[in-house]
């Protein structure tokens, strides 16, 4: 049976997911560790009650062993109210404690869940965003759906019960080395069986559970990008080939799935072996031994019944332990955010000044190859800058690093002379934000979602801040105003008003340094041009590097920046730059016709 040579299936199913890392065994262990500590008197009150629960389960085999010794030995009265009466009393006594076993079981999974879940969203939140930005869409959403519902269950289920299980187990088998020790010697005979068996396949499983999460992950990925980019798909006719891929990530995804099947298949039947074994190897031992004098009838029947009580104890280990095995694959790809070194900020790095400056940059997304080259430039405070140039010249990477979102590979982005790597990424919102096409309006009333920039804002401030973006008149005529419930299922919101949050908030968080990539892009030209006048007003004074293909955002700017294959082919006012009739120039008239 353990030679039994596993089913077909793709070895390019994925083992891990490439964007994220998964946590190191010693990162999980260090981790369960914690969380244990921070849970112990939970536990200890989990195995004190399980103790008493056992405990009196052991009261009836006891009674019926002394039963039977009593009717072997001739005995005329059996007082068999007396034993009634202990037995309803110890099954009492079982009943309330099992249900206290199984309250507290769910009590403490459920608050060492709350605490994964919270530790996976703060870690998460901390991480530098060049990480996150860098993250697929697919690896996140399995992550935060499939592997916390995963380890939902291990939590309330597999960790409690198995703790419960280990103890029941041990208290069982201490019974019987104390009632026969000849027949605890008989219950070890199943232990090669299973030791043989279990090793077998939980060399196996984590390898199997692990793969089968990172190619569910792969698959989340393919369906979620094609999801995303479906008219993109449809527009260039690629639907085939979204479909041809989608089925070859399925199809690996449950190649691993048979797999982890077959290792389950092999499991089962070891584990029936084992308790097939333990009775028979008890009542063949035990029958010996009473025919030989060596122990009662009464010992053997409790003896007996214990072995057969640890059935169920040893299932719930091997079961849950199993369980484990998949928990652990979600829980290592959880805490595997916790390897990702936080940003090398020093809290003590502080901006002298507000002045921007990039000096001598080269960067790239891919190892050896660079998408920026050689950048320098110089933003003075309260200059309004434009980045311009075709699309893919590396625009809104420059934008992200002056932002303080990537770190360059090689040169420096500062900040009034402190280096933007260097600051944690908290102190960098401080002072320099982004905003881009991407926003989000989150569930929750419009006040609570202006107030995620300033959390003490005032009703005054968030209609100021609406007002200065063009939005106060569409707020105003909300039903509840500022209290209207917005985000999914809740009032629908156009994507230029959601934008037009998103530019509220920035007028709340008052930066003094602004990143705008394309961020009035979801308006139409009119609307968007009458926007920018009006956060012109709101903006003076503060320095803002607006990243635009719109050349009138350009022709407003103080300085521009022509972007050109991933460096600055051309620096200066609108004016110098139409004279000069370069790269710019061009762009303008064929812009402005």
């Amino acid at each position: 049976m353990i030679g039994v040579a596993p089913p077909q299936y793709d070895p390019a199913a994925p083992e891990t997911a490439a964007t994220l890392p998964v946590g190191t065994p010693a990162t999980v262990r260090g981790y369960v560790r914690g969380l244990f500590r921070r849970h112990r008197r939970a536990f200890a009150v989990l195995v004190a009650v399980n103790t008493v629960a056992v405990t009196a389960s052991m009261v009836g085999p006891y009674l019926l062993g002394q039963v039977v010794d009593q009717l072997t030995a001739g005995a005329r009265e059996l007082h068999l109210g007396r034993v009634g009466l202990l037995f309803a009393l110890a099954l009492g006594i079982q009943t309330v404690f099992v249900r206290l076993v199984r309250l507290r079981g769910a009590m403490l999974g459920e608050e060492m869940l709350a605490d994964l879940r919270e530790d996976f969203l703060v870690r998460s939140v901390g991480l530098p965003p060049g990480v996150l930005e860098r993250a697929g869409t697919g690896d996140l959403l399995s992550r935060i759906t499939t592997d916390i519902d995963r380890l939902a269950n291990a939590m309330r289920e597999a960790v409690p019960q198995l703790a419960i299980g280990v103890v029941w187990t041990g208290l069982l088998y201490g019974a019987l080395a104390v009632t026969a020790p000849p027949l605890a010697l008989a219950a070890l005979l199943s232990l090669p069986v299973l030791v043989i068996g279990c090793r077998w396949y939980f060399k196996r499983a984590p390898r199997a559970y692990r793969s089968e999460a990172a190619g569910y992950a792969a698959v989340a990925a393919v369906l979620t990008e094609t999801v995303d980019a479906g008219r993109t798909i449809e527009a260039h006719r690629l639907g085939a080939r979204r479909i041809e891929l989608s089925e070859r990530r399925i199809k690996e995804w449950t190649a691993w799935e048979r797999y982890t099947l077959f290792l389950r298949t092999v499991l089962f039947p070891v584990v029936n072996v084992t308790y097939m074994t333990i009775l028979g190897s008890v009542l063949m031992i035990g029958g010996y031994c009473v025919i030989r004098g060596w122990m009662s009838v009464g010992q053997l029947t409790t003896g007996a019944l214990l072995a057969q009580m640890m059935v169920d104890p040893i299932g719930l280990i091997l079961r849950w332990y199993d369980e484990l095995q998949i928990a652990q694959v979600s829980l290592a790809r959880l805490v595997g955010v916790r390897e990702i070194e936080p940003d090398a900020g020093d809290a003590a790095v502080s901006p002298d000044g507000r002045d921007v400056r990039a000096d001598q940059v080269h960067f790239g997304y891919r190892e050896g190859v660079d998408v920026l080259h050689q950048v320098s430039m110089s933003v003075p405070p309260g200059t309004r800058m434009a980045l311009v140039g075709p699309s893919g010249a590396g625009k809104s990477t420059l934008g992200r690093l002056l932002a303080g979102i990537y770190a360059p590979r090689t040169g420096e982005i500062t900040l009034g002379g402190a280096r933007l790597s260097k600051m944690p990424a908290e102190r960098v919102r401080e002072h320099v934000a982004l905003v881009n096409q991407e926003h989000h309006v989150f569930v929750g009333s419009l006040r609570d979602n202006l107030r995620l920039a300033r959390t003490q804002a005032g009703d005054d401030e968030l209609w100021a801040a609406l007002g200065a973006v063009d939005a106060d008149d569409w707020a105003r005529a909300l039903d509840a105003g500022l209290d209207t419930e917005v985000g999914s299922g809740s009032s629908a919101l156009t994507p230029a008003q959601a934008q037009q949050i998103a530019l509220a908030r920035l007028v709340l968080a008052d930066p003094h340094t602004l990143v705008l990539d394309e961020a009035t892009s979801l308006l139409d030209p009119r609307a968007a041009r009458h926007l920018e006048r009006s956060l012109a007003r709101v903006l003076d004074g503060r320095t803002v590097i607006a990243i635009a293909h719109r050349l009138h955002t350009a022709h407003d700017a103080d300085v521009i920046a022509v972007v050109e294959g991933g460096r600055i082919s051309e620096l200066g006012s609108h004016d110098a730059l139409v004279a000069a009739d370069g790269a710019y120039a061009a762009l303008w008239r064929s812009w402005h016709g």
